[in-house]
């Protein structure tokens, strides 16, 4: 007798389908941004993030936009010679720089957001409001468990490192 050997259907697994609905729409978004301002993925979500809240440091942004370091760190000096941010000493670090947008930096996000903006109401006309209410609700919540099972609240225990 043979054993049968476990299978995934990944078209039916969360995780796998939220990541290539997540991978889509970036790259879908991408193309609003990528060819008419030339920016990259992680230029654009380092200039989202200081358009929400500046001035932010790198490490902030990384975090923020859940972009590793190094890459936020190249988007951050693609970005400050095309004179977008400006970089400043932090009073408290000085090892430590505070980015903000450039003049040029908000003017390109004045054009800039409102596309996006306008491309995300097209994705989601297609939703009810309360469908759209409804799935900010349940992404939440998915957000709120992951952060209990990442700290030890999940059912199946972290991997020992015995």
């Amino acid at each position: 007798m043979s054993k049968r050997r476990p299978e995934l259907d990944l078209r039916q697994f969360l995780p796998y389908r939220l990541y290539r609905l997540g991978e889509r729409l970036s790259e879908a978004l991408a193309k609003v941004y990528s060819g008419r301002y030339g920016l990259s993925v992680p230029e654009w979500r380092t200039l989202a993030w200081l358009s929400h809240l500046q001035p932010q440091t790198a490490t902030e942004i990384s975090r923020n936009a859940n972009v590793d370091k190094s890459t936020v760190s190249r988007a951050l000096q693609r970005l400050a010679e095309r004179g977008l941010i400006s970089r400043a000493p932090s009073p408290e670090d000085n090892r430590v720089q505070l980015l903000a947008l450039t003049e040029a930096g908000e003017e390109l996000l004045r054009e800039l957001l409102p596309l996006a903006r306008a491309w995300e109401a097209e994705l989601i006309d297609t939703l009810t409001a309360r469908e759209l209410r409804d799935l900010w609700l349940l992404i939440d919540r998915l957000e709120r468990r992951l952060e209990e099972m990442e700290s030890g609240g999940g059912v199946i225990p972290p991997p020992s490192d015995q």
